[in-house]
């Protein structure tokens, strides 16, 4: 069996990815950039997967697919019990895997800990990071092999427009105020785009990521022996300019789909021993800012794919999403720790005990093993 996780830098917007469009209060908060509810005959609508929740329409030539085929689980109010709105903080203790405490204990992180148990149990199973460095999550006492993903860059923001309003005002009374108007905005955007940016803590964009997964996928049917992966994806800061059925998130999340999608076609026959995990530290607020984008918030929505596991579902928990129910008045609450998740798949797929788990997840509470694992795999 195989384990990937694929981590969303940045705190990706689950209620676009996975929206729940039968609720009145999404398409009140979101009055610019909720995804339209199920319309027969037109493409850019919500793609409804039962009553309460349906898929991004970025999704249904990659994602929609792998669900029908049952081989995609979303698990929707998921997060970690930890509430933090700071990029960094908040990745750093989902990676270290602890218990929410004063401070989580750097020395180690979660995948490399699963590493041990599985290096211990099972001979020569090792782990790879596509990453430019290794993160924190894979750090620890077990080598981990280093091989980044590379994307092309992107092109230089283009300010002609800029230029030639400038060039209309040139001589003209409000020709400084103009001017100060354009270094405000430019100052504004390059300290957001800076951000934005830092969130990504060097991972690349999700737009390259298709490109990338047909080669991962044959490094990994070919390794039999890495059998823990850890990827990262950068970009899903959406502050500003979110878009809805199109846009700037929606270009993040096809091409993670599309991704996904290459990597179980690359994987052939280890497709079907393969459970990938897809993660963010955060998920974004419930409603839109004034910058038609979203801010730093709580709750998400994890995903779970693989050839083997029972899928086509929604999994774990639920809450309401009425405006009295947020958490903090402002987020999705979370009523699925991810470690309570994971760690029951992780039992199934690598017969971990109790001593296991709770190397892996410290301070994991039995009462916390949900039946996740038993009823996906």
């Amino acid at each position: 069996a195989r384990f990937i996780l694929v981590f969303l830098r940045g705190g990706y917007d689950a209620l676009s990815a996975l929206v729940p469009y039968n609720e009145p209060f999404y398409y009140e908060a979101r009055p610019n950039i909720a995804i339209p509810p199920p319309t027969k005959g037109r493409t850019d609508t919500v793609i409804a997967l039962d009553e309460r929740w349906g898929l991004h329409p970025a999704l249904q030539e990659s994602i929609l697919p792998l669900y029908e085929a049952k081989q995609v689980v979303f698990v929707p109010f998921a997060g970690t019990a930890f509430v933090s709105r700071s990029h960094f903080q908040a990745q750093d203790w989902l990676e270290f895997g602890q218990a929410p405490g004063p401070n989580p204990s750097p020395s180690t992180g979660f995948l490399n800990r699963l590493l041990e148990r599985l290096h211990r149990d099972q001979g020569q199973a090792t782990g790879i990071s596509f990453t430019g460095a290794l993160p924190p999550i894979v750090r620890g006492p077990v080598q981990v092999a280093n091989s980044p993903i590379t994307v092309p860059k992107r092109a230089a923001v283009d300010e002609n427009r800029e230029e030639l309003i400038l060039a209309m005002y040139q001589g003209h009374a409000l020709e400084p105020l103009v001017r100060d108007g354009i270094g405000l905005r430019r100052q504004i955007s390059q300290e957001l785009q800076e951000e934005m940016q830092s969130a990504n803590r060097g991972a690349t964009p999700a737009k390259g990521f298709a490109l990338q997964a047909a080669r991962i996928g044959r490094l990994l049917r070919e390794r039999p022996e890495y059998r823990v992966g850890f990827i990262e994806l950068g970009g899903w800061d959406t502050h500003a300019a979110q878009g809805s059925a199109q846009g700037n998130l929606s270009r993040q999340l096809q091409g993670l789909g599309e991704g996904l999608s290459v990597l179980a076609d690359s994987l052939g026959p280890a497709w079907t021993n393969t459970v990938v995990a897809v993660v963010s530290e955060f998920g974004r607020t419930f409603r839109e800012n004034g910058s038609k984008g979203t801010d730093h918030g709580h709750g998400s929505a994890l995903w779970l794919l693989g050839g083997g596991i029972s899928g086509g579902a929604i999994y774990g928990e639920q809450a309401r999403l009425r405006e009295a129910d947020l958490h903090q008045n402002r987020d999705v609450p979370v009523v699925n720790e991810y470690r309570s998740v994971l760690s029951g798949v992780l039992r199934e797929m690598y017969a971990l005990d109790v001593q296991d788990l709770q190397h892996v997840f410290p301070g994991l509470k039995r009462s916390s093993r949900a039946q996740f694992g038993q009823n996906l795999l």
